[in-house]
Parts: C-alpha cells; structure tokens; sequence
C-alpha cells in the first residue's frame, strides 16, 4: 500500500489557506520573495502547527511584480544567498519544526532544468539544516543534485497542472495549463498517485478551485485502492 503526501502551496496571500490547510499533510510557505513574509507567514505557521501539518520553506525569486514566475539570470552564489535568506526567515520562526523546502515558480523550474542553479539551492540547503527534505519533479537537475548530497527527496507532481507528452508542465503562459474541472483534476490525481513515481502531489493555494479539488481528492483517495490500478502501479491510501 501506497502512502501519498498531499501539499499545498501557501502563505502567498490567498483566502483559503486555512481550509486548505484542514485537508493536506504539507504546506509550502512563502518566505518573503516572490510572496509572503511578516504577517502572513507567521498566521500561516500558526494554523498549520494547529493542524498538525509539515511546514516547508517555499522560497522563490524576489519578483514579486511576476509572482516569482519570470526565469531570472542569476549568479548561483546569489542563488544560494537568496534562498539561504528565505529558508532563515521561517526557520527563525519554527525552529526544528521545518521539515523541507519546495522551490517556487521559476526558480523550481529552471533549477530543475540547468545543473549549476540546482546544486546552488542544494548548496542553501545543506548550510540552513541538512535534515532538511527537498520537494522536486523527479528526475530532473533538482533531484540528482540532492540525492549526490544525500538530501532525502519526495517527488513531486500536480494534481491541477496539465502536463505535456515528454512529462514536463504545460507553460502558464498557454491556455489550459491550471486545470480548473475537479473530476479532471482527480482523475490525473490517481494516475500520478498510483504510478509509482511520485511521492507528494500538490494543489497550488491560487487555484481558484483548490479547496474543492483538495476536498474531492481527500474523499477519492479512499477509493483508489478499491479500484485496480494499472498493471505495475501500486495501491494508494493518503498519509
């Protein structure tokens, strides 16, 4: 039987963030670059240690006119600056309570995809607390700069983002990458889920349908075991 993590992405100045956080296992918070910091974080903190949820550090590019979402060209020294800064200001906040960390936007992307950004963010990593679990796509940059730094790793998929033929998300900037039908996003849920090759799905907090989705996907995950997945993939319960 299959374990599943269920995380969302939060602190980022959304409304729902303590609904969303009654129905996941882990919360992402924003620490103050492409979102969050202050106030918000600390509010968020406070609900997810109410609800016994994992806290991560959600660090991004300091962008917040795009979100975090624009690709910036960066020094990987800088790299590891900024990101060592984020994962500082919640560690000042929880203390050996954080439990991984889950890079956000762009910087998740185009550190998944270019060697030197990786082992920067790994590099942040190892220097704030090398118990610290990374949350990455699997078999990217991201991944292997971990794994050769012996960081555990969950992998990590989405339940309300579309992908493409070659395993990659389809670009924001293309019409249908969030998916917003709730039976869509169950459905590719399960086939993640059940795959084998994922540990943690998430829900992003600015999905305008995420609480509905989480709800959905709580109640249907009891169901995945009953129904016979494919052939070499595995039976599921949440965690």
């Amino acid at each position: 039987m299959t374990r599943i993590d269920l995380n969302a992405d939060l602190g980022e100045g959304g409304s729902q963030d303590a609904a969303l956080l009654a129905l996941v296992s882990s919360a992402n918070i924003a620490c103050g670059g492409h979102a969050g910091g202050g106030e918000i974080m600390r509010r968020c903190i406070a609900s997810a240690l109410a609800a016994g949820v994992r806290i991560g550090a959600h660090p991004g590019y300091p962008d917040r006119e795009n979100f975090g979402r624009r690709e910036m060209s960066l020094p990987p020294a800088q790299v590891t600056a900024l990101v060592l800064s984020q994962i500082r200001e919640i560690s000042a906040l929880v203390g050996d309570k954080l439990h991984h960390v889950k890079p956000h936007g762009a910087l998740y992307h185009q550190a998944n995809r270019e060697p030197a950004l990786a082992e920067a963010l790994i590099h942040a990593m190892l220097e704030a607390s090398p118990a610290l679990t990374l949350y990455a796509p699997p078999g990217g940059a991201l991944e292997a700069a971990a794994r050769a730094a012996k960081i555990p790793v969950k992998r990590e998929g989405f339940a309300d983002r579309r992908y493409t033929a070659d395993g990659s998300l389809v670009p924001r900037t293309e019409p249908g990458a969030v998916i917003s039908c709730i039976a869509e996003a169950v459905a590719q849920a399960r086939n993640l889920a059940t795959s084998g090759n994922f540990d943690t799905l998430c829900i992003h907090g600015d999905t305008p349908q995420a609480l509905a989705i989480l709800q959905a996907l709580r109640d249907a995950i009891g169901e995945f075991p009953a129904n016979a997945p494919p052939a070499g993939s595995r039976a599921l319960t949440r965690e």
